[in-house]
């Protein structure tokens, strides 16, 4: 029997991190992955020492077992000595950036849940303010990188070292709009509109006033307006100008899910089968995606707790006028489940291992 792949976690404490050490630790061809936490060291956005955290049981009693899922603190030396091959980072965008040239030096592949190498184009990356210490280095990385959709981009992910999982809201818009917009049926010239809404754990475990139970419950609030850091994401991914796209996320008082509505005009008139034929070609073989009837449109509570990414349609009796619906789990295929389905590309695995 071959052996298991050793992986590492950093930032195994986030609600990310802690969906990974739970798929990892049961896929048939990954050893228990170790699970790493940040210190002052490998944090370049606090100055003082954070907590320690003897195990993973007291934030994950699914991962922890008997108690005996230790939370280390991240070294490179810690890696080395557990023969760690694949490093996945749950960490914020200045973290990922400042680890992952070191990572790549040393030898590791590297899956990075942060937008730390998403954007190739520099007007998009400017939001996440990076100051590289060494620029150089930053730019042939960020070419390198791969932008981890499997979907679009699976033969590139399979031989890259560098995997740049994309954002929720991204995932979700951009498997909806790709069909139609590869295919040139949608009128650019009318703009798109996606109207999206997550729930509260696509904020981060990090508490903030917006995020606290008595701002979330009972309320509904849109955030990020003309400024959310996905909208670059889906830009860059769908060629297409911000004059093009209007993107706005919302916050709903509920645990984890991601619905986002697309409303698109056709170039011309079409029907509805076209529309299923469409979107059903695209995506054929492709495990992680399902693809409704017209007019039966996901919710959530369909995909929650699981790495599909639904689709749905309704089309306008001008045929001209289409709405699109996509659903996904924010934690798993917009975060962590895609994390392992790049993972099981990049050793030539099947998508679907250790995510049934």
């Amino acid at each position: 029997m071959a052996a298991k792949l050793k992986t590492a976690v950093l930032g195994a404490t986030g609600y990310s991190g802690l969906e990974l050490a739970r798929i990892l630790s049961r896929h048939p061809r990954t050893a228990s992955p170790l699970l790493l936490r940040r210190t002052a060291e490998t944090d370049p956005e606090s100055a003082e020492p954070r907590k320690k955290s003897a195990t993973a049981s007291a934030a994950s009693p699914p991962i922890s077992g008997n108690g005996h899922a230790h939370v280390e603190p991240f070294s490179w030396s810690t890696l080395k000595q557990h023969g760690v091959e694949l490093l996945f980072l749950a960490t914020p965008h200045a973290v990922s950036r400042e680890l992952v040239p070191d990572a790549i030096s040393r030898g590791l592949c590297v899956v990075d849940l942060s937008g730390a190498w998403r954007l190739k184009q520099e007007e998009h990356r400017a939001i996440y303010r990076f100051k590289d210490a060494d620029v150089k280095t930053a730019a042939e990385l960020t070419e390198r990188a791969v932008y981890g959709l499997p979907e679009l981009n699976a033969g590139q992910i399979k031989s890259s070292t560098l995997v740049a999982n994309p954002g929720c809201y991204a995932t979700s818009v951009i498997l909806a709009l790709a069909p139609l917009l590869f295919a040139g049926l949608v009128d650019l010239n009318r703009g798109i509109i996606s109207d999206s809404k997550s729930g509260v754990s696509g904020a981060g475990k990090e508490p903030t006033a917006r995020t606290h139970f008595v701002s979330v419950a009972d309320n509904f609030s849109a955030y990020s307006v003309f400024g959310h850091r996905h909208t670059g994401e889906i830009l860059e991914q769908l060629a297409l100008d911000s004059s093009q796209f209007i993107f706005t996320p919302h916050l709903l008082p509920i645990p984890r899910g991601i619905l986002s509505t697309i409303y698109v005009y056709l170039k011309r008139k079409m029907t509805a089968a076209k529309i299923q034929s469409c979107l059903q070609d695209f995506y054929a073989g492709k495990k992680w995606v399902r693809v409704f009837p017209a007019s039966t449109l996901p919710e959530i509570q369909f995909s929650v707790h699981t790495n599909y990414c639904d689709i749905g349609f309704s089309l306008a009796d001008d045929g001209r006028r289409l709405i699109l619906v996509s659903c996904l789990d924010n934690l798993l295929k917009g975060a962590a489940g895609q994390a392992v389905q790049n993972m099981n590309l990049m050793y030539g695995w099947d998508e679907a291992e250790g995510l049934q």
